[in-house]
């Protein structure tokens, strides 16, 4: 079964910014955390998140670049985590339930694209696979006890989940490595694990999950790809400057801090946001046009990719 995907109507678009969507809207008095937010994306919607009163937690592999980039930004804190260890995201989780905090916001931004094949973790798993799925998956499910009712969980996925679903037969490209196509397939999880992780938690403890396509844009994500090669795929002008399509950070963040704060979504959930909306089912293969693949809400492939995340992670189940 597919989930439900139609447009609401908000007054807001693809220009925009996390500034726009938060304003008037007072996060006085609660708790978010958004990993990766000390760069790009992350960085934007931390600072509209406590620009509307939230203190936010921002877990970091790099604690003291972290601390440098949020300086200055009131209300936030940085603590150590390493996404791809799951070891550390264990620990993380029990040393934030040990302070007792309900946390009312979590923001699943941090990821890797595009990187040389690379093996974490206990079972050697491929890099995009393990760090923008399996290490969201373990945090989120470790820090359930902490989830107060009514909060909102939001995980970045992107446009990208067109070029892959899940592949069931070979989730850690044992064979064939394709960095394009491993990211891909970690942003149709980011989007599954939205859909049940909402099926799970939406009506018995009122936590409600999306995912949003933030929209592309040029930030250090695309780190891994070397710069000849972002004007042959169409990011940059022959002038060097973002191609027409492109967002700023400030405009790229705005729909995940439009999902993890907008009163529109009071009561649902589940879904896959973009340009600050619902978005409708893609009806073409321009990832700058966007929408959603089926293959990105599809129930049945959601509660596969959950098992097998309990699997591998021995959490969640």
């Amino acid at each position: 079964m597919i989930t439900r995907q139609k447009s609401i109507g908000t007054g807001f678009g693809a220009h925009s910014t996390a500034a726009d969507v938060v304003a008037g809207i007072d996060l006085t008095g609660t708790n978010a955390l958004v990993t990766g937010g000390y760069s790009g994306l992350g960085l934007e919607i931390v600072r509209a998140l406590a620009g509307a009163g939230a203190h936010v937690v921002v877990p970091a592999r790099r604690p003291g670049t972290a601390a440098a980039a949020l300086r200055g930004i009131a209300g936030t804190e940085v603590q150590a985590l390493d996404l791809a260890d799951q070891d550390d995201v264990r620990a993380f989780a029990e040393r934030f339930l040990e302070s007792g905090r309900p946390l009312h916001t979590v923001v699943a931004n941090a990821g890797v694209m595009a990187c040389p094949e690379t093996r974490v973790g206990p079972g050697e798993w491929e890099a995009h696979f393990a760090i923008n799925h399996l290490g969201h998956f373990a945090l989120v499910n470790r820090l359930r006890p902490a989830l107060a009712r009514g909060a909102r969980v939001v995980a970045v996925a992107s446009s990208g989940h067109f070029l892959s679903g899940i592949r069931w037969d070979d989730v850690h490209f044992r064979t064939g490595y394709d960095r394009w196509l491993a990211y891909a397939q970690s942003k149709t999880a980011n989007a599954l694990f939205a859909v049940h992780l909402d099926r799970l938690l939406g009506a018995p403890a009122g936590v409600r999950a999306f995912a949003v396509h933030p929209g592309s844009i040029l930030t250090p994500l695309q780190r891994h790809v070397p710069r000849e090669e972002w004007r042959g795929l169409g990011w940059v002008t022959e002038t060097g400057e973002a191609a027409e399509g492109f967002k700023t950070p400030q405009q790229g963040a705005a729909t995940a801090v439009w999902a993890a704060t907008s009163p529109l979504l009071a009561g649902r959930g589940g879904l896959y946001c973009q340009d600050c909306d619902v978005a409708e089912p893609a009806t073409g293969d321009d990832m700058l046009v966007g929408g959603v693949k089926p293959w990105a809400v599809d129930r049945e492939a959601a509660a596969r990719l959950w098992d097998l995340s309990c699997e591998l992670t021995g959490v969640g189940g």
